[in-house]
């Protein structure tokens, strides 16, 4: 497994450890669980079916010189996403008929990847690690994954009920796109607006 060194107190890896896969499935439910809790929830079942899907070929870890697990970033391109889960994954874990209506409210919340954008698939830092520069140095490092594709920018969605992690974005020089109203889906999913937002990278060719 390739280890990006920081200068910090911890390590930011490609991929991440088998080890963590059950603490990443915890952290990425916590993080999104409010948008997810009718897709996905109650949390006993999402959380295992989350880890059953993870893929580490589409995530960055971030991981303390100790070994300890402290924070990870998916992305999607054409070819998979750090979330794979299809309808047969679904069905294993929330029956046929559950999977069918977990499927149709999960396909509201799809984005397509566009020619020459790495698509975050999502970023959450464990608590007790936040304001240690760890979700700063995993967007550093999703940033120069896409250059190493070729890529020539990354696209990410913020939640309206998510201002810390926005002010993450702007810092790092995303900038807002376009704006998607929720109208009455804000019941299901738990906000109303969903901002775009991306930043420009200079691409190189793998």
């Amino acid at each position: 497994m390739a280890i990006i060194q920081h200068p910090r107190a911890f390590e930011v890896e490609n991929g991440f450890r088998s080890e963590h896969r059950q603490q990443i499935a915890e952290g990425y439910w916590r993080a999104f669980a409010r948008k997810l809790r009718y897709p996905l929830g109650p949390e006993a079942k999402a959380v295992p079916f989350v880890k059953s899907v993870l893929d580490p070929t589409y995530a960055i870890s971030a991981v303390s010189k100790d070994g300890s697990f402290l924070g990870a970033a998916g992305f999607k391109t054409p070819n998979g996403a750090f979330i794979v889960g299809r309808f047969d994954d679904l069905a294993l874990v929330y029956g046929y008929f559950g999977a069918v209506l977990r499927g149709l409210t999960l396909q509201v919340l799809e984005r397509e990847c566009a020619d020459g954008t790495l698509l975050m698939d999502g970023i959450f830092v464990k608590p007790e690690a936040r304001g240690c520069g760890v979700g700063q140095a995993l967007l550093q490092a999703i940033e120069a994954r896409a250059s190493s594709m070729g890529l020539h920018r990354v696209r990410l969605d913020v939640i309206d009920t998510n201002p810390r992690a926005r002010a993450l974005y702007e810092r790092q020089g995303f900038t807002e796109t376009s704006v998607t109203n929720m109208g009455p889906l804000r019941a299901i999913f738990g906000f109303s607006e969903s901002t775009e937002m991306t930043k420009e990278i200079g691409g190189k060719p793998a």
